[in-house]
């Protein structure tokens, strides 16, 4: 089991890293009173299969947090957790122009400068930032970038952050899927539904397969399409993306689509890639 304490200074981007960690499979938890903690080890024991990887973002707002703060991961340390400090910062100017930006006043004295509030904050902070595990600056970092940087960071969990890939067979007679990121269009293929012995079975049916797979432009198209999707993924693979939704779709979404799913997610799984299939309309 593992707890990762998100914590920094104000405006260097805690809420986007928790956002990274929960897209990395972490149950995440904003400013949790760390006098709450020993409990929500407790449970986190008692449901180790949904718990067992943990982030708690905290930061300045919950007082003086930090004094406890080492003594309580010790604490769940002894019951078996593994626990980490990633620090997140921003170089001063930064942080000025976040704040300004976003027009969001500093938590620490909204009555204060902006200066003299990162300069207190920078002092409070000074021992945590010490005992940290990993120290991210996010000053020239996008979003892609941070989640790169925090899957180095932890090491191992940039594996765990390959895109997932899910296939949808749809019909384009019942509409198409609103949320695909990619979409094929089958429909000029031969079509198996007037096939009469073909007709009420689906893609998932051999015969089927070996019907729709069985002309030279359904194979052309098929590599086409395979070819597409896996440069596709090494992109999102590389922008640190969680996510791609590929549809495909012929008229009622029986035979061709589901067949051309099938086949797609077979390869793409015997290449390491998390797929999920969705035939739609089956």
């Amino acid at each position: 089991m593992e707890y990762i304490v998100v914590t920094g200074l104000s405006g260097a981007g805690k809420t986007q890293a928790t956002k990274v960690l929960e897209d990395l499979g972490y149950y995440c938890i904003d400013n949790l009173p760390v006098d709450l903690l020993p409990s929500f080890t407790d449970l986190a024991l008692r449901n180790s299969g949904e718990l067992s990887k943990v982030a708690l973002a905290m930061d300045i707002r919950a007082g003086n947090f930090f004094d406890k703060l080492r003594s309580a991961l010790n604490a769940a340390q002894s019951n078996g957790f593994e626990c980490k400090i990633l620090f997140l910062e921003a170089d001063k100017d930064v942080l000025i122009k976040r704040f300004k930006e976003s027009r969001r006043t500093h938590p620490l004295d909204p009555g204060e400068s902006l200066e003299r509030c990162i300069a207190k904050e920078t002092d409070i902070l000074f021992d945590i930032r010490k005992d940290a595990d990993y120290i991210i600056n996010t000053s020239r970092l996008n979003l892609s970038q941070l989640k790169n940087a925090i899957c180095e960071a932890l090491e191992g969990a940039l594996d765990s952050a390959k895109v997932k890939i899910t296939l949808t067979s749809f019909g384009y007679k019942k509409g198409i899927p609103m949320d695909s990121d990619f979409m094929f269009d089958l429909r000029f293929l031969q079509n198996p539904y007037y096939q009469e012995e073909l007709r009420v079975l689906t893609g998932n049916d051999k015969v089927v397969r070996d019907f729709v797979m069985g002309f030279p432009e359904s194979r052309e198209y098929y590599h086409k399409i395979k070819d597409l999707v896996i440069f596709v993924i090494g992109q999102c693979v590389k922008e640190a993306r969680s996510q791609l939704i590929v549809s495909i779709g012929c008229t009622g979404g029986q035979h061709r689509s589901v067949t051309f799913v099938n086949l797609l997610a077979m390869e793409l799984t015997e290449q390491g890639f998390k797929t999920e299939i969705v035939h739609r309309d089956l």
